[in-house]
């Protein structure tokens, strides 16, 4: 089950000046060459007691500010987010041999981007948002078929749904952001940006 990794590798001349920009170049590679999903990234929290669970969440928007993901704030991972915000994610581009690990904070978006946001998703989508506690016991599948039959009566297609007030989205404020290349001989690449106060410092480290 080895991978044969590539020859060429990523060095510090070709980097961006800063890693949202650097991430621009390697998303629009990854979802250039193919790649299911490129906007999928393993969310990663950490309990009171330090025991830590991940999950897969989707990438929404980023910019210099942060990478954003909706979810229920009543879920695992948004009770955990409220007591212990430092998270990491984790896109895995195994397609084309890269990584991104990105370590920061992360903090509640306003409600009226979560609004905005919520505006677009598909009708289906909107009702699920409602119809599911999210990480909570629920006896059987019917009652969720149940409480999403009785949401689809109260809001026909086409009727606006509002957002839930539990749910909403999440910007991760960036501290450090590496990026991993696979290369042969198991001598992969990993380039890491550092925030500083003056800006960012970028730091070679071993595989």
């Amino acid at each position: 089950m080895r991978a044969r990794y590539r020859a060429r590798g990523l060095d510090e001349d070709a980097l961006a000046p800063e890693p949202y920009a650097q991430f621009t170049r390697w998303f629009e590679e990854a979802a250039g060459s193919g790649l299911h999903e490129p906007n999928a990234m393993i969310l990663s929290t950490a309990a009171p007691d330090g025991r830590p669970s991940s999950r897969t969440v989707l990438l929404k928007r980023y910019d210099e500010r942060g990478f954003v993901f909706f979810t229920n704030h009543g879920s695992r991972k948004g009770r955990e987010i409220a007591g212990n915000p430092l998270v990491s994610l984790l896109f895995p581009w195994h397609g084309v041999a890269r990584q991104v690990i990105v370590s920061g904070r992360a903090e509640h978006i306003g409600r009226d981007e979560t609004a905005a946001y919520f505006r677009t998703r598909p009708h289906g989508s909107q009702l699920g948002a409602w119809a599911s506690e999210q990480s909570s016991r629920v006896a059987a599948r019917e009652e969720l078929d149940r409480m999403y039959a009785e949401l689809a009566a109260r809001y026909p297609e086409g009727e606006d749904v509002p957002a839930p007030p539990h749910w909403g989205g999440y910007r991760v404020a960036a501290d450090s952001v590496e990026f991993w290349q696979g290369r042969e001989n198991r001598l992969h690449d990993r380039l890491r940006y550092v925030r500083t106060d003056a800006g960012w410092d970028v730091e070679r480290l071993c595989p």
